[in-house]
């Protein structure tokens, strides 16, 4: 390993992440005693114009008023360019203290966008003697972002998570599609003709580079990556498979706009009882083969090593979070 040790920010399960608007209040009960891993109040896309203010007083009731006991819950805050965003963190920061958890911060394109926040929340914190400390989510969603996603990653260490925020990342970079997440038709590949002169088109995933980099920066900064959302809330198995693409990738967790996700994205994100249980039986196998005094063993008829061990370990301590939260 290189000398330079990577510190993991606070653990939490992050599995799924539901949005709720904050003009909707009457919504906030339910998420709070729903099964998503974490809530976030919205007062940024999802409330229109004339309803931020309105919808600011009802999140700092909801914060003062509602159980939210078990429930990781963050506050998406409107942009730094907008006029609102220094009354969303000053309001419910000061209105609502320590009742947060975390602020999730949209289209981040710089390190110096957290470490305005970041300035701001800590001196909130110090004026209200508040001794909970917020943590950031940060979402990725335009192409400067992705340009300064590894500066960003690094800008402060209240940092907990990279977010991927698709729908405005494509209009950033100008992608000819309209879907929030998903497959495209026209990203393909098509093979040569066979000897039949037939071709086969197989599609791609447009996104993938832009979330494995995501995760790569997320990762290297010791944060987690959360997969964005998926518009299309009718269709289960394409959630589904975006999600499993990104949990492959490396992602915790991803968004659900709509409470039917919230059950999927746990399905995805927990890793399966067979996994776990190969996992632990790695562990056990490299436990004797160092008793042995040998640094690689072969398990199932594949060789496993100290790679594999690390690989291991991470699968099983993910899944005793989740049975230790249940």
């Amino acid at each position: 390993m290189s000398f330079t040790i990577v510190e993991n920010t606070v653990a939490r399960l992050n599995r799924s992440e539901l949005a709720v608007p904050g003009s909707q209040p009457q919504f906030f009960e339910k998420a709070a005693k729903g099964a998503a891993d974490i809530v976030f109040l919205d007062l940024e896309d999802a409330v229109a114009p004339d309803e931020k203010e309105k919808a600011r007083k009802n999140i700092v009731q909801a914060l003062n008023d509602v159980d939210w006991r078990g429930k990781t819950v963050s506050l998406r805050i409107n942009g730094l360019d907008t006029h609102y965003m220094y009354r969303d963190v000053v309001d419910v920061l000061e209105q609502a203290p320590g009742k947060l958890d975390l602020i999730m911060i949209p289209k981040v394109g710089t390190a110096s966008d957290v470490y305005a926040l970041d300035m701001l929340v800590t001196q909130i914190e110090m004026a209200t003697g508040t001794k909970k400390r917020i943590g950031f989510e940060l979402i990725i969603e335009t192409a400067l972002g992705m340009q300064n996603v590894h500066a960003i990653s690094g800008a402060s260490k209240r940092i907990e998570s990279l977010h991927f925020g698709v729908a405005d990342y494509a209009a950033s970079t100008r992608a000819r599609t309209t879907n929030i997440g998903g497959a495209n038709a026209d990203y393909v590949i098509l093979t040569d003709k066979d000897d039949d002169g037939k071709r086969t088109t197989h599609w791609g995933d447009m996104w993938h580079y832009a979330l494995a980099r995501m995760v790569v920066a997320a990762r290297a900064n010791g944060i987690r990556p959360i997969d964005g959302p998926f518009g299309d809330f009718s269709d289960a198995e394409g959630y589904k498979a975006a999600g499993l693409r990104a949990a492959v990738l490396g992602c915790e967790g991803k968004w659900a706009i709509h409470p039917s996700q919230v059950a999927l994205a746990n399905e995805v994100f927990t890793p399966a009882a067979k996994e776990v249980e190969r996992a632990r039986r790695i562990l056990a196998a490299m436990e004797q083969a160092k008793r042995e005094g040998r640094g690689a063993v072969a398990l199932d008829g594949r060789l496993i090593d100290i790679a594999s061990v690390r690989q291991a370990e991470a699968l099983v301590k993910k899944a005793d979070e989740i049975a230790q939260a249940r």
